[in-house]
């Protein structure tokens, strides 16, 4: 039986949101104690550690999440392909945490901290979520979760009291990455059956994993590099805290959109298993239209908003981080649509090689440009690079699918002059209610309610077929209940 598409996206919004609730719910509060120093220096040890865990993991997440998904209704072969993706994370993890520990958990100023981090490494040896996510049982995940990122944030207020706490902070992060993992492997048991594990073939999976672990690479080199080369290129925490502070709030906010995009992975890979293309292009059709809905009214808000929002929100010496979020912004749009043609369609479809090489081609726009713009902007040179690399990758990737003629690139466009129209309009309206206001909570639950209304009020009077599909949906629920009571 297939599962809710809708239900999903609700409960992998909830667990993507949960991936990173922690660092925003404590955020007002830690960067007050921490400063952008003890946050620029978290960031930095975290981004080094990442690239070990990228190593560590190589493309298996995707890999094993779009294999589970074309064996969602063989139990036997699910069974299989589980062990055989399972023993070989732990073996590549392995080496992963061998040469973490050499190069960075003795003789450096951070081996303190790179050796808490080794902890989260050594969970991620263990992380099954990709198993439940080609299954589509993303309930399982977000309720497992709920419960170690409630204690995570309750440890931070209690533990991380002053500057020197740092230490405490990095470790109930990477120890709820522990529990996270573990959790999940009480449910696992019935989703299996008994194999003969002398049959297992690791080998197999090489070459597909490592066709992923490329275009993963490449992506991390515009995620996580930035941080990198600010800590090398400036030696000043300060701005890599700043880049951090600006990145999670549009993180954050992008999760939003792009988790439609884990939940569409598998139910897209299981109707390519089956040739019902008819009912995958009905399927991008409605993501598309989906990013453009969400997507504008989401950068626009944080463009009018930042001004009265940072103040607040961040505490003193973060006025960088106003300019930005607004250059951050776009970036919701642009990986909105990377993620539906890349990550939804190239990868579900096999067609990995051309997703690898346009994001190669956003890696190296985005090295190129952070050495020529960081040493002189800093944290804004570093917001330029990362926003213009995935702009080139939306480009060439639009670019090869009308060429290929995958599908008709007429439905990635299609609304999306009208919801840039009608953002455009909030935009305006809300900023200048800004203008007016003093940088307070009050003022900004405000300018989102304004905003809000007015994006909702006027795709509502053009009758927007989307808005009025989730109305009729709504209220067709709330029927169906009274009914039932």
């Amino acid at each position: 039986m297939k599962k809710s598409v809708k239900k999903n996206y609700i409960y992998n919004l909830f667990y993507q949101l949960l991936l990173i609730i922690l660092p925003i719910i404590t955020t007002p509060y830690v960067s007050r104690i921490l400063g952008a120093s003890g946050i620029g220096t978290n960031s930095y040890v975290n981004s080094i550690m990442t690239y070990f865990l990228l190593l560590g993991s190589l493309g298996i997440v995707m890999y094993g999440q779009r294999e589970i998904a074309y064996n969602q209704n063989n139990i036997v072969n699910r069974t299989k392909t589980f062990y055989e993706i399972l023993f070989f994370r732990i073996i590549t993890m392995t080496i992963s945490i061998i040469i973490f520990a050499i190069f960075f958990m003795h003789g450096n100023k951070f081996s303190l901290y790179y050796s808490i981090l080794s902890i989260e490494l050594f969970a991620n040896m263990f992380d099954i979520s990709w198993f439940f996510q080609g299954m589509e049982e993303f309930k399982k995940i977000t309720i497992k979760n709920i419960f170690v990122k409630i204690i995570s944030i309750l440890l931070i207020f209690l533990m991380v009291r002053n500057s020197n706490d740092l230490v405490f902070y990095i470790s109930i992060t990477s120890i709820s990455s522990v529990l996270s993992s573990l959790l999940l492997w009480f449910d696992i048991k019935k989703y299996l059956c008994k194999i003969n594990l002398r049959q297992l073939n690791l080998k197999q999976h090489i070459k597909p994993v490592i066709m992923l672990f490329i275009p993963q690479i490449a992506v991390q080199i515009y995620t996580i590099l930035d941080k990198t080369m600010l800590g090398v290129m400036l030696n000043d925490m300060v701005q890599v805290g700043y880049y951090e502070q600006s990145q999670k709030i549009v993180k954050m906010i992008l999760t939003i959109v792009t988790s439609l995009g884990t939940v569409m992975i598998p139910r897209i890979s299981n109707l390519n298993s089956e040739g019902n293309s008819e009912q995958l292009n009905l399927y991008l059709k409605k993501v598309f239209n989906f990013v453009w809905f969400l997507g504008c009214p989401l950068m626009f808000g944080i463009m009018s908003t930042a001004n009265n929002m940072v103040p607040w929100f961040y505490g003193n010496g973060y006025d960088a981080v106003k300019i930005l979020l607004c250059i951050f912004s776009p970036i919701i749009l642009a990986i909105g649509l990377n993620n539906v043609i890349g990550m939804q369609y190239l990868i579900s479809t096999k067609k990995q090689n051309i997703y690898t090489f346009t994001v190669i081609m956003g890696a190296l726009t985005n090295v190129i440009l952070n050495l020529l713009l960081i040493h002189n902007f800093g944290a804004l040179g570093a917001a330029i690079s990362s926003v213009a690399s995935e702009i080139v990758i939306l480009i060439l990737q639009i670019i090869i699918v009308y060429k290929k003629k995958y599908f008709n690139i007429e439905i990635i466009f299609k609304n999306c002059l009208k919801y840039l129209l009608i953002g455009f309009i909030m935009f305006v309206i809300t900023f200048l209610l800004g203008k007016v206001l003093e940088a307070t909570i009050l003022s900004t639950v405000l300018q989102i309610f304004v905003g809000s209304i007015l994006y909702v009020g006027i795709l509502y009077l053009i009758k927007d077929e989307m808005l009025i599909s989730y109305i009729d949906g709504f209220i067709n629920k709330i029927f169906k209940r009274s009914r039932c009571k």
